[in-house]
């Protein structure tokens, strides 16, 4: 699936070939970027692109930004219209991936705090088909990174090489993805997106204290779980062992939307397959980011 031919970069659109930063920029050398992925979906009824939850995906770059003491932050409007100008630019009408990177593009020192650079693209995607099939994971040897290491918290480009080893080992072993544990031991989220798990009828998913990304798609699936299946939902900490009590498993997460997990250590999660609660939320999910019902329209920004 390749990248859509037009880009933005620094304040214009230009072509995929042209989108370049020089090779001795802070953010190659140091890892100092920041990224958002995100999507939009299309809705044929309508006619209409809807990037879901723009606003909150600019506004977690920002504090990211922030986090990693950027010198220059672009205001939240500009940001916003990057997203649009590349979905116009590419004539996009398709549900579509986009990358965001916030990048210090300055040839520096270590402790470079500027300039600051922004580059979107976009990829037509829709979802992987494991979002039907459900996805079997292992217990990666990768351990989570900690709060007081690196900020998992934010989306740094440098955190990814601990998910990429979680990921890369997953796939060695046969597996199609990878859960990560804490320093203590505890659930943390997987290679690449969080975590939820049903037992006894309620919803659990590992607190923001598991070294877990603020993610906007976990908000998302805890707003429904609450408002329109009527379930309680935990936020704590979950032990290793207490994976075998599940009886539903899924991941979520903008790339990954709402998957469920059927295995984890070839275990079987409850019967070893998709269950109701992973796909009345899947359901919930998939109405609202396609414009499919009324409720949240400040969830989705329109394109056209």
């Amino acid at each position: 699936m390749p990248t859509e031919p037009k880009m933005y970069l620094n304040g214009r659109i230009v072509d995929y070939a042209d989108c370049r930063i020089h090779a001795f920029a802070s953010v190659v050398k140091y890892g100092t970027g920041v990224f958002e992925g995100l999507r939009a979906y299309w809705n044929g009824d309508a006619k209409q692109l809807h990037v879901f939850r723009l606003r909150e995906h600019m506004e977690r770059i920002r504090y990211g930004m922030k986090a990693m003491r950027y010198a220059d932050i672009p205001p939240l409007e500009e940001l916003e219209r990057a997203i649009v100008e590349v979905s116009r630019a590419n004539a996009i009408r398709a549900t579509t991936h986009y990358r965001m990177i916030a990048f210090l593009d300055g040839d520096d020192e270590l402790a470079t705090t500027g300039p600051t650079g922004i580059v979107v693209g976009a990829v037509v995607r829709g979802s992987s088909p494991k979002v039907e099939t459900g996805m079997a994971a292992m217990i990666s040897s990768y351990v989570r990174i900690a709060d007081n290491a690196m900020p998992p918290r934010v989306k740094c480009t440098a955190n990814y090489v601990n998910n990429r080893a979680a990921e890369l080992e997953a796939r060695a072993g046969g597996y199609d993805g990878a859960l990560m544990l804490t320093q203590e031991g505890k659930l943390s989220e997987a290679s690449g997106a969080c975590v939820f798990m049903v037992r006894n009828g309620r919803l659990v998913t590992p607190d923001l204290g598991s070294d877990i990304l603020e993610s906007i798609t976990r908000d998302t699936v805890i707003e429904l779980a609450r408002t329109k299946l009527g379930l309680q939902v935990e936020e704590r900490r979950i032990d290793r062992s207490e994976i075998a009590a599940a009886d539903e498993m899924f991941a979520c997460g903008s790339g990954w939307e709402v998957m469920p997990i059927n295995s984890v250590a070839r275990m079987d999660v409850g019967d070893g397959k998709p269950g109701p609660v992973t796909r009345t939320l899947q359901k919930a999910y998939f109405d609202v980011v396609h414009g499919r019902t009324n409720t949240h329209p400040g969830w989705l920004t329109p394109v056209w």
